[in-house]
């Protein structure tokens, strides 16, 4: 299987789940260095790519197949953000988000189609609350993750009935980014805690594995309830 965005983060959580259920995970990021250590925490192998750029992503597909000897499912989780208020946004950081996060779920499935109808396999993209809720000045990251959404559901209708297609769009996940959480980033979560990236991991386990052979095109909300939550203030 193909992780993107697995250098850290969710990502980095996906690979170290999967590696665990028996997987060999070809661990892709932008950062090869980073790559390369969770690849060897997980006994997998690791492969430096712009997911953005279709000739990377094509090379990495190339690589894995070559490595692995199959390709049985990709994780499009790689991402970036670039918060800025409407009239700082330029077009080439709204360009670069969107082929980052968006784009480049295309291109894996493009590159890989006929690997994973071959094996039966499925493709599990991570998208975002942020598809359904927005706080200002998340203009392009918002956009992106929508747009996976969308893109999954008719991924999952292009490639059915070899290949599933599913979604998870987390809320806040606890990674090395947000700094030390405070008691009350946990306290207004419906299930009194924030998430962590082995809530992810878990998810998308199950979604590649035989128990969800009769789910695709789905949106699984990961967020601890909190697009659920009415809040005034």
């Amino acid at each position: 299987m193909i992780v993107t965005g697995a250098a850290r983060g969710i990502g980095a959580g996906i690979a170290r789940h999967m590696a665990g259920q028996r997987w060999r995970v070809a661990c892709a990021d932008i950062d090869g260095a980073g790559a390369e250590a969770i690849a060897g925490q997980t006994g997998g192998i690791a492969v430096q790519c712009d997911v953005a750029a279709e000739t990377d992503v094509e090379r990495l597909i190339a690589v894995a197949r070559s490595r692995l000897g199959r390709i049985d499912a990709i994780v499009s989780n790689a991402g970036i953000a670039a918060f800025a208020p409407l009239q700082q946004t330029t077009l080439e950081t709204w360009d670069r988000v969107l082929a980052t996060n968006l784009t480049a779920t295309f291109l894996l499935a493009k590159a890989a189609a006929a690997d994973l109808k071959q094996a039966r396999g499925a493709i599990v993209t991570i998208a975002s609350t942020r598809a359904h809720m927005s706080e200002p000045d998340t203009l392009a990251y918002s956009a992106s993750k929508g747009g996976v959404v969308a893109l999954t559901h008719a991924l999952a209708m292009t490639l059915a009935p070899d290949v599933r297609v599913n979604c998870i769009s987390p809320g806040w996940i606890a990674t090395e980014k947000h700094g030390p959480l405070k008691p009350g980033d946990h306290a207004q979560h419906p299930v009194g805690r924030v998430g962590r990236p082995d809530d992810i991991a878990a998810a998308v386990a199950f979604l590649l594995s035989e128990q969800a052979g009769f789910i695709t095109g789905a949106e699984f909300i990961i967020d601890g309830g909190m697009t659920r939550k009415m809040i005034y203030t």
